[in-house]
């Protein structure tokens, strides 16, 4: 039977299993950044949109705010360790392409990277922002979307490997 409960344990409980995804960002200087989202959705078909949320604090959110562009990454499941090293780290701290030893062609939109072993990536500019409390919401516009089809797209669930479907 359902019960009232405290919000971090109902709230905590909603999430898995998950897509999980990666956000090329431009660093403000020079470089890229990568970081794992769980906070994404499709917004719009025509054009097509997506909406990713960053935390105000995260190293993400000052690229941003920096450069209007993303890429929007949907990892396969040998991305894992990358995606563990993104979710880990802060790019202020560390390079995460070298450190991940990351593959990617040049993107179109903006130059930003396109990860070869993704099964999809969107390249994004940024349309809207939304404050959401301790977090932005930024809507990007699709400019361009690349496919591999011989990958499977990764899911998280805490404790459990991942089983493409």
């Amino acid at each position: 039977m359902i019960q009232l409960s405290e919000l971090p344990v109902s709230y905590g409980k909603i999430h898995l299993p998950a897509k999980v995804a990666l956000v090329v960002t431009q660093k403000p200087e020079s470089g890229y950044n990568l970081i794992t989202i769980e906070w994404f959705m499709r917004t719009s078909l025509t054009p097509p949109m997506f909406a990713i949320s960053i935390g105000k604090t995260r190293y993400s959110h000052e690229c941003l705010e920096a450069n209007r562009y993303f890429n929007l990454v949907f990892p396969s499941p040998k991305m894992k360790p990358l995606l563990a090293l993104c979710g880990s780290n802060s790019g202020r701290d560390m390079d995460k392409f070298a450190v991940g030893k990351v593959e990617y062609i040049t993107g179109k939109l903006h130059k930003l990277p396109v990860l070869k072993d993704a099964v999809a990536c969107f390249e994004c500019e940024i349309a809207a922002q939304i404050r959401s409390g301790d977090h932005t919401i930024y809507i990007g516009e699709v400019h361009y979307s690349w496919e591999n089809p011989e990958e499977k797209i990764f899911y998280f669930q805490e404790g459990i490997e991942t089983k493409p479907l």
